[in-house]
């Protein structure tokens, strides 16, 4: 037994030490996954999320049976909650009231804190990169299941094809083939929405 699958299972027998192992190890990927998916979150929404997400993982580890990695199916409930938080976020909170981030503030009732993406561009790359996320959440938000998990498991969660075939239950060839008909469908929604020049940040199957 692999040293997660031991820790897992420590979890599922109701160990607290073990739920407290298990967070301070995915919490911050967690929390850099929720960032990259929705750049326009604040720290308190990403919180927010994050508690969510693991509150699921309480509510849910029996139904983890280790077909795909901890961390993808950790990823997968991740863009989920993310989602139903945007859903439910107030339109008019949108592009304002961003609180500031600190990399060493702890939340309050976990104690943990959030690792943002590291390596941060100049102001003005930094704040071209964020408008461009913005666009390309709005176009993914426009697109099947199918397409918007695979390829938010991909560019976000940087799953390996190997990786997001275990977690989806599909051979590495087809993760290739509907990533590709996927970015095809997210280019030509973009397209549809935006400019034929901005539609060029989107990425390649490549």
């Amino acid at each position: 037994m692999s040293p997660e699958a031991e820790l897992l299972a420590r979890c599922r027998r109701g160990e607290a030490g073990a739920w407290d192992e298990l967070f301070d190890r995915h919490y911050a990927a967690a929390g850099r996954f929720v960032f990259q998916l929705a750049p326009d979150f604040t720290r308190e929404d990403a919180e927010e999320v994050c508690q969510e997400v693991f509150l699921s993982v309480i509510r849910n580890l029996d139904s983890f049976h280790g077909e795909s990695q901890f961390q993808t199916w950790l990823f997968r409930i991740a863009a989920n909650k993310a989602r139903d938080y945007r859903e439910r976020r107030n339109a008019a909170k949108r592009g304002g009231g961003q609180a500031p981030l600190s990399l060493q503030a702890e939340d309050p009732e976990t104690g943990l804190t959030l690792d943002p993406p590291g390596h941060l561009p100049g102001p003005d790359e930094q704040l071209m990169n964020a408008e461009q996320m913005v666009q390309i959440r709005a176009a993914l938000d426009q697109l099947e299941d199918n397409c918007r998990e695979i390829i938010e498991l991909r560019y976000f969660g940087d799953l390996s094809y190997d990786e997001i075939g275990q977690t989806l239950k599909l051979n590495p060839k087809t993760v290739s083939s509907r990533l590709s008909k996927c970015l095809d469908r997210l280019e030509a929604t973009a397209r549809k929405t935006f400019s034929r020049e901005q539609s060029g940040v989107f990425p390649s199957n490549s």
